[in-house]
């Protein structure tokens, strides 16, 4: 994947990402954003902003990278469209996905902000095939102008090949200069034994799990006492899918670092309005605070954005 390939000006022409995605192909339009094609689907980038808890306030602490797939310029789910990929393409899948969310991030993001991105273990079967997917990655990087160290790398739950193997790759990220996340902390086989293994940097807890915990005082209890482990540790802690007000105050109340979800701000399709976040200047994984819980940020909506020429809503 050469990066000379995204330097030519074009406006919607189709350019092939790398010899080894067959179908898969990266446009580029004329506001600075890019969008892909996969078969029958057209993919987008959405973004929503995690927030972190700074002295009684809440400032933009990075942004999460979240595909968006379409069908004839309409909106499809990201589960249906994943679950149409072959298991042997999903290594290709995910290295468009992951593409297109830095490109996008270096066009139309805050340059302070961390960006988080998944990658699913279980595609990398060999040590080879990642040292592959990093070597793109880091052109992917040059290109986008993104520094790795603002980088988070989620790991999925999903099982790896081998532990070794997942040990390994995990290792090579650290290498190039990424931080590591540990996706969805609590839900399904997660457990504290692979957070222990993996020594990441941050853990996001699924928002299902927290959920249930918030609503019983003993609940609250573990939720609180696992976040202090964790920042006893170095490990910052991201709680997901905070959609009520009085989740958000739980959720600085059990000490947690970070925020994401619906109360805060709803994702937005690339281009988005999130650049005007980046004047403040934020951390990229702030330490927590124990101050009054903040006011609510209004939702933001995402303005039109382009597919192959038409109008799509966000």
């Amino acid at each position: 994947m050469a990066g000379s390939r995204f330097n030519s000006a074009r406006s919607r022409s189709e350019e092939p990402l790398s010899r080894s995605i067959g179908l898969a192909h990266i446009t580029r339009h004329d506001d600075g954003t890019s969008s892909g094609v996969w078969g029958i689907y057209t993919l987008q980038s959405a973004f929503q902003p995690i927030f972190a808890f700074n002295e009684g306030k809440l400032s933009v602490a990075a942004f999460e990278g979240l595909i968006r797939p379409f069908r004839d310029g309409e909106p499809q789910s990201p589960m249906s469209f994943f679950s149409t990929c072959p298991a042997a393409d999903r290594l290709h899948v995910e290295a468009l996905t992951r593409t297109l969310h830095l490109l996008n991030a270096g066009a139309c993001l805050p340059q302070e902000a961390s960006i988080f991105i998944n990658f699913d273990p279980s595609v990398f079967t060999e040590r080879a095939v990642a040292d592959n997917a990093l070597r793109d990655m880091r052109l992917v990087l040059q290109e986008a102008g993104i520094d790795p160290g603002r980088v988070v790398c989620e790991v999925t739950e999903q099982r790896s090949a081998s532990q070794e193997t997942l040990h390994g790759f995990v290792a090579a990220l650290r290498a190039n200069g990424f931080r590591i996340a540990v996706d969805d902390y609590g839900a399904d086989d997660s457990d504290i034994t692979r957070v222990k293994e993996l020594r990441p940097d941050i853990v996001k807890f699924d928002a299902h799990w927290i959920t249930q915990l918030m609503e019983s005082g003993a609940g609250f209890a573990l939720l609180t006492s696992m976040v202090r482990s964790f920042e006893d540790q170095g490990i910052r802690t991201v709680f997901e899918g905070i959609e009520e007000g009085w989740q958000l105050e739980l959720a600085e109340r059990s000490g947690a670092s970070m925020v994401q979800g619906y109360v805060l701000a709803r994702p937005e399709l690339a281009p988005t309005s999130f650049r005007a976040f980046g004047q403040g200047s934020p951390e990229p994984v702030p330490p927590p605070s124990h101050a009054p819980a903040p006011p609510a940020v209004a939702p933001r909506t995402g303005r039109p954005a382009k597919a192959f020429g038409r109008k799509v809503a966000p």
